[in-house]
C-alpha cells in the first residue's frame, strides 16, 4: 500500500514538473516570437532610415541651381516664383529644369563651382571625420540609441534646410545632414547585423536595407522637383521631417533609451583601429570605398559631358539614372540567392561585381546616345549592387569569426569607406575632367576597379574560418542573464537539436520540442552559418 502511494505521489511530482516546464516553454515562445516580431519592426525602422538620409541626400539635387540663383540675384527662392536662370540648360521652362539633376560643378568656371562642389562634398566629409567616433560610440552603448541620435540630427538638418535662405545655412545643414547619417547609417546596419547573426536572414535583411538606399537616391530628384516646382521650396524637405519623425517615435516605442538591461549583458567591441588593421577588413573596405568611385565622380560630370558630347536633352539628362535603378535591386536579388545557395563564394561575388563595373565604366565614353549610355550604367550600378551585397554580410562574419560581435566600428569603417568616394567625387571629379578628360577619368576608374577585383582572392578562405570563442559565445555559455540572451541561448539549441538524426532526438526525448522548431524559417534562425 506504501508503495503504491509512493509510485503515485512520484507520478504528481513527475506531472507537476511536466507543467512547469510546457509552461515555461509557452512563455519562451511567446517571447521568441515578440523578439522576432520586434525583430522584422526594426529592421523596417532602419530601412526608413536609410531611405530618409539618401533622399535628403539628393532631393536638393534640383532645387539648388535656383538656391545658387536666387542668392546671384539677391532674391529668394520659394517654389514657381524662383529666378529660372539658375540652371543654364536651356529648352524646357522652369517647371522642366526643377525636375532635372543639378549639374555640380557647372561647366562654367568661377567661385559658383567650388561653392556648389562644397556644398555636395560637405555630407561625405563631415561624415567621414565622425564615423570613427560614432563606432566607437555605438560599441560601447548600442545600437538604438546612436540611431535615434541620428534621426534627431537629420530631423533637424531637414527642418535646416526647409528653412535656409543663404549658403551658410545650406552649408550648415548639409554638413549636421553628414554628422546624423554617421550616427543613423552606421547604427542601423550595425543593428542589422546583430539582429540578423544567421545566414542567408543577414544577407537579405542588408540586401533590403541596399534597396531602400537605391530607391531613397532614384525617388528624390522627381519627389523633390515636383513638389518645389508646385507647393514650394520648404514642401519637400517638411514631408521628410515628418516622415523622420515619425520613424523616430517608432524606434522609441520599440527600443526606449531606459531599457538597457540587453546592453548590459552585450560584451565590449573591438576599438576601430584594430579593425583598420585587420587585413581581410582592409581588403572589404578598400573594394566598396573603390568600386563606388564611379558612381560619385560620374554623378557631377556624366550631365555636362552628355550635353557637350551628343546634345542630350533636358528629360534625357533628367532620366539618366532612371533605369538604373532596377539592374541595382536586380544585383541584390541575384547576390542574396547566390550566397544562400553557395556562401563560400562571396568573395568571388564582389570580384565578379568589380569586373562589370571596371568594364562599364571604360565603355561609358564610347556612347553617342542617351539608349547607349543608359547600358554602361546599368552595368555600373549592377557590379555595385554584386558587391555590397556580398562584403558587407562578409564584415560582420569577419567580425564574428576574428573579434568580438559587435558590429558598430567595423560598419563605421564601411561607412568611411563609402564617404571617401562621395566626399572626393563633387570636388575632384570636375577638375579631372577639365584637366585630363572625361574619357580618361573613366578609364582610369575602370582600371582601378579590374585591378583590385583579384585582391578579393584574398578573402578566398575565409568561410572556413570557425568562429573565435568570443565574450558573447562565453556569456551565453555560462548561462542567461537576461531576455535576450535567453532567447539567443534557446534558438541556438533548437538550431542545434533540429540537425541531429530524428531517431537520437526521440532517443533524448526532445522529439517534440524538435518538432516544435523545425517549423522556424531560416529568417527566424539565430545560429549563424556562413559556410
Amino acid at each position: 500500500m506504501a508503495e503504491a502511494g509512493g509510485a503515485g505521489r512520484a507520478r504528481a511530482a513527475v506531472a507537476r514538473l511536466s507543467e512547469a516546464v510546457g509552461e515555461r516553454r509557452r512563455r519562451l515562445d511567446t517571447a521568441m516570437g515578440e523578439a522576432r516580431r520586434q525583430r522584422r519592426l526594426l529592421l523596417m525602422v532602419v530601412c526608413v532610415a536609410l531611405l530618409l538620409d539618401n533622399m535628403l541626400y539628393m532631393v536638393i539635387v534640383p532645387i539648388i541651381p535656383d538656391y545658387i540663383a536666387a542668392m546671384r540675384g539677391g532674391g529668394r527662392p520659394d517654389g514657381p516664383s524662383a529666378p529660372a536662370g539658375g540652371n543654364d540648360s536651356g529648352g524646357g521652362g522652369s517647371g522642366n529644369r526643377s525636375l532635372l539633376p543639378a549639374r555640380y560643378p557647372p561647366a562654367a568656371g568661377g567661385n559658383e563651382d567650388v561653392q556648389i562642389g562644397v556644398l555636395f562634398a560637405s555630407k561625405a566629409i563631415l561624415q567621414l571625420l565622425v564615423n570613427p567616433l560614432s563606432g566607437t560610440l555605438i560599441d560601447r552603448v548600442g545600437y538604438e540609441v546612436p540611431l535615434l541620435a541620428g534621426l534627431a540630427i537629420m530631423f533637424l538638418a531637414t527642418l535646416t534646410f526647409a528653412f535656409a535662405e543663404n549658403y551658410a545655412t545650406l552649408f550648415a545643414a548639409r554638413s549636421l545632414q553628414g554628422m546624423g547619417s554617421a550616427f543613423a547609417d552606421t547604427a542601423g546596419i550595425a543593428l542589422i547585423a546583430d539582429r540578423y547573426a544567421e545566414e542567408p536572414a543577414r544577407s537579405r535583411a542588408l540586401g533590403m536595407a541596399l534597396a531602400c538606399i537605391s530607391f531613397g537616391s532614384l525617388a528624390a530628384p522627381p519627389f523633390g522637383g515636383v513638389l518645389y516646382e508646385f507647393a514650394g521650396k520648404q514642401v519637400p524637405f517638411l514631408v521628410l521631417a515628418c516622415v523622420c519623425l515619425l520613424d523616430g517615435l517608432l524606434l522609441l516605442a520599440l527600443a526606449p533609451p531606459c531599457a538597457t538591461g540587453a546592453r548590459a549583458n552585450m560584451p565590449v567591441g573591438t576599438p576601430i583601429h584594430r579593425l583598420m588593421v585587420d587585413p581581410y577588413i582592409a581588403v572589404v573596405a578598400g573594394a566598396l570605398a573603390t568600386c563606388n568611385i564611379p558612381l560619385a565622380f560620374l554623378e557631377p560630370t556624366i550631365a555636362n559631358w552628355m550635353e557637350e558630347s551628343m546634345g542630350a536633352s533636358d528629360w534625357e539628362v533628367g532620366l539618366t539614372w532612371l533605369p538604373a535603378f532596377f539592374p541595382h535591386v536586380l544585383g541584390v536579388y541575384v547576390t542574396v540567392r547566390l550566397a544562400a545557395a553557395y556562401p563560400h563564394l562571396q568573395w568571388f561575388y564582389g570580384a565578379l561585381g568589380m569586373a562589370i563595373i571596371g568594364a562599364s565604366s571604360c565603355l561609358v565614353p564610347a556612347c553617342r546616345n542617351f539608349g547607349q549610355v543608359v547600358i554602361p550604367l546599368c552595368g555600373i550600378c549592377f557590379g555595385i549592387a554584386l558587391v555590397d551585397t556580398a562584403l558587407l554580410p562578409t564584415l560582420a562574419f569577419l567580425v564574428d569569426v576574428r573579434h568580438v560581435s559587435v558590429y558598430g566600428s567595423v560598419y563605421a569603417i564601411a561607412d568611411i569607406s563609402y564617404s571617401v568616394a562621395y566626399a572626393l567625387g563633387p570636388i575632384v571629379a570636375g577638375q579631372i575632367v577639365h584637366t585630363m578628360g572625361f574619357a580618361q577619368l573613366n578609364l582610369g576608374m575602370g582600371l582601378a576597379n579590374v585591378l583590385y577585383a583579384p585582391v578579393l582572392l584574398l578573402l578566398k578562405n575565409v568561410c572556413q574560418m570557425k568562429p573565435s570563442h568570443s565574450e558573447r559565445n562565453i556569456l551565453l555559455e555560462e548561462g542567461p542573464k537576461g531576455l535576450y540572451n535567453t532567447i539567443k541561448m534557446e534558438e541556438r539549441k533548437g538550431t542545434g537539436k533540429s540537425l541531429r538524426p530524428a531517431g537520437e532526438a526521440e532517443e533524448n526525448g526532445m522529439g517534440s520540442y524538435r518538432r516544435d522548431l523545425t517549423g522556424v524559417s531560416e529568417e527566424d534562425s539565430s545560429d549563424y552559418e556562413y559556410s
